[in-house]
């Protein structure tokens, strides 16, 4: 699971997150960082998502599904990319810079789950608490615990997580793959 954040360590990463949108906006480019200024926790290969809402609007959201990076690089990475490069929305502008609300998640490694049919993998889901990644062959998607407070049934949320990934809402096959993970969820 890796090292615990401490509140110190949260409010560093949403610190940085809005210091990298800043930077993005006067520079153009992703701000550099040195994992090495920061403490063991945000050392630490871990993977996040960044999320951006305006008056409580989605503006975009970006992240990393695995560790391959310093949590802290990940988050700075993540944080530009979801002001400028979701391309469900056009860049963000500096006027919104100030009305801008950050909510980083902070991916716990991701197990495969076992099932043996739709109904199955339906049962087995913790909504609230599930994140899912779903794949069948280069078709994959991914919802964020977060999901659930729109898509609360579990039947639901999968179905919409068959879409995002591509795939029709009814659609089953046996060699779908799942696996699910929890965050550590903060905001502004």
């Amino acid at each position: 699971m890796g090292i615990e954040l401490s509140e110190s360590d949260r409010k560093t990463l949403l610190s940085l997150a809005r210091q990298s949108i800043a930077y993005g906006l006067k520079e153009g480019r992703v701000m550099p960082v040195d994992e090495m200024d920061y403490g063991p926790a945000l050392q630490q290969s871990r993977a996040s998502f960044v999320t951006l809402t305006l008056g409580g609007n989605l503006r975009g959201c970006i992240g990393s599904l695995e560790a391959y990076r310093p949590l802290v690089v990940d988050v700075v990475h993540n944080a530009h990319a979801a002001a400028f490069s979701d391309p469900r929305f056009p860049p963000l502008g500096p006027a919104e810079l100030g009305a801008l609300e950050i909510h980083i998640s902070v991916l716990n490694p991701a197990e495969q789950m076992s099932f043996t049919s739709e109904a199955d993998l339906i049962r087995q889901l913790r909504p609230g608490v599930d994140g899912l990644i779903l794949a069948e062959g280069p078709m994959r998607g991914t919802f964020l615990p977060s999901v659930w407070e729109q898509l609360p049934s579990p039947a639901q949320f999968l179905q919409h997580l068959k879409l995002k990934a591509g795939l029709p809402a009814d659609y089953w096959s046996d060699t779908l793959q799942v696996w699910r993970y929890t965050t550590t969820s903060f905001s502004e």
